[in-house]
């Protein structure tokens, strides 16, 4: 059986987080064995850099940060092979696109931002939760880093999501509405892209 690299992308306190969780029990509930991975992960040597970096205690360039993002991501790829080659279902909180968005939103060449990741495993699936800025914002009224504080960026990158929402054909959902909602969205879109479980 053939291992699947499923992808949450959106904005932050759009839901990514709870709904990885919820999709991971669904397939889980179906007997397929599922691994989670959430990006940026902060544990890493890598990973601390990025955190000082998006809390202003390092000031990185739009290019070093997005960089970092990527190697972070390199830092995981062998285990994310090992696990697709053993057949296994990985679900990602933020992948690549991540790095495409956020960097698109702050003038960097999104073709550019895919081509340093084209040696990553690619995703099988990628589902963006769409929610207006204003309304994440409103979900996480403190201890927001520095792209969650910036609505107005936050707004460039939901547009460079949605555009690569619409040329990679992924799944989109409307994140602003309750949870299972949301969740019961998720799990049909997935079964009729990729088949049952």
């Amino acid at each position: 059986m053939n291992g699947i690299l499923i992808v949450f992308e959106g904005l932050d306190q759009s839901g990514k987080q709870t709904q990885a969780g919820r999709l991971r029990r669904w397939f889980e509930s179906r007997g397929r064995q599922v691994e989670s991975l959430a990006f940026p992960d902060y544990a890493t040597p890598i990973g601390h850099e990025i955190w000082k970096g998006l809390h202003g205690e390092r000031d990185f360039g739009p290019d070093t940060i997005q960089l970092l993002l990527i190697a972070n991501r390199h830092e995981w790829k062998p285990k994310i092979q090992e696990w697709l080659a053993a057949g296994r279902i990985v679900i990602c909180d933020r992948y690549l696109a991540s790095s495409v968005a956020y960097g698109d939103a702050q003038g960097l060449d999104p073709h550019w931002l895919m081509s340093v990741q084209a040696y990553l495993p690619q995703p099988s699936l990628t589902i963006l939760l769409d929610i207006a800025p204003e309304v994440a914002a409103a979900r996480k009224a403190k201890n927001r880093d520095k792209f969650e504080s910036d609505l107005p960026m936050l707004g460039r990158v939901r547009g460079s999501y949605q555009r690569q929402a619409a040329d990679l054909l992924w799944i989109v959902i409307d994140a602003a509405r309750p949870a299972d909602v949301v969740a019961a969205d998720v799990a049909s879109a997935v079964q009729r892209r990729l088949g049952p479980p």
